[in-house]
């Protein structure tokens, strides 16, 4: 699934193939539920946004230490077609019901910074956000909407996967995981790689209000240990809704900006 290392450690990103199931246990580590039956997620509708649009809109809320505020500078279909690289890119990825939009909101401060929808698999686009005080946070489509097209699926993993491996800027991942759905294929597969890649990942267990402090705290310890083995990992609660991680995500997020990894 992963090339052979290139560069600076970075490895190469293969697609994710749509059979791919989890390490064996991976998911007897946790504490599963009931399947989402709705799905909170951006929406840019698969047209190309330019600065001149949006790219002008700033947040409103600035300089508190709860929240990033940060304005849109513009959305690419493909890698070469990207913003040319200007300081740090930490970037968002996450299964398309995960409620990836819902916590940039909330950690923005904005509810204008992603699109939330009750359409999963919308996000078709690499959507690049400069950070107030320098650095940018880049939004990955989602992957794993069963409606949308093969083909569509194929070509929004693929800009994810070419800039996963080759985009320079680099310096972080957060990965958006629903608490109640661990060990799914895109996050072991992101994990794996991230690790292989030396490159520092953040995992929001999402979602967290929609369990109670015990199982909170199984699926925390659950996560914490599957990942032990692998140094630049950390795993957080998290909900977008109460805000619960907040402070730690946005600490994690400036502490990356500005030492550039």
């Amino acid at each position: 699934m992963m090339a052979e290392a290139h560069g600076n450690q970075r490895i190469c990103m293969a697609l994710i193939p749509l059979n791919y199931s989890p390490p064996s246990g991976a998911r007897e580590l946790y504490n599963n539920s009931p399947q989402l039956a709705e799905c909170n997620l951006r929406d840019d509708q698969g047209n190309r946004v330019t600065q001149t649009g949006r790219g002008q809109q700033a947040n409103k809320d600035r300089g508190s230490a709860d929240r990033l505020p940060v304005r849109f500078i513009s959305s690419a279909p493909t890698l070469r077609q990207c913003p040319r690289p200007e300081g740090p890119e930490i970037a968002f990825a996450g299964r398309s019901n995960a409620g990836k939009s819902s916590v940039l909101n909330r950690i923005t401060g904005s509810r204008s910074t992603a699109k939330v929808g009750k359409t999963p698999g919308r996000t078709r686009l690499l959507n690049f956000f400069a950070v107030e005080g320098g650095g940018r946070l880049v939004d990955l489509p989602g992957y794993g909407y069963a409606k949308a097209a093969k083909t569509a699926q194929h070509d929004w993993q693929a800009s994810v996967n070419d800039y996963l491996s080759n985009r320079d800027a680099l310096q972080g991942l957060v990965l958006v995981s629903d608490i109640r759905h661990p060990g799914q294929r895109f996050d072991m597969e992101l994990l794996e790689w991230a690790d292989a890649s030396e490159l520092p990942l953040l995992v929001l267990l999402n979602k967290a209000d929609k369990l109670g402090r015990n199982a909170q705290a199984k699926a925390l310890k659950a996560a914490k240990r599957l990942t032990e083995t692998m140094p630049l990992v950390e795993v957080v609660l998290f909900s977008a809704t109460s805000g619960l991680g907040n402070d730690t995500v946005v600490a994690w997020l400036r502490e990356h900006l500005e030492g550039g990894g």
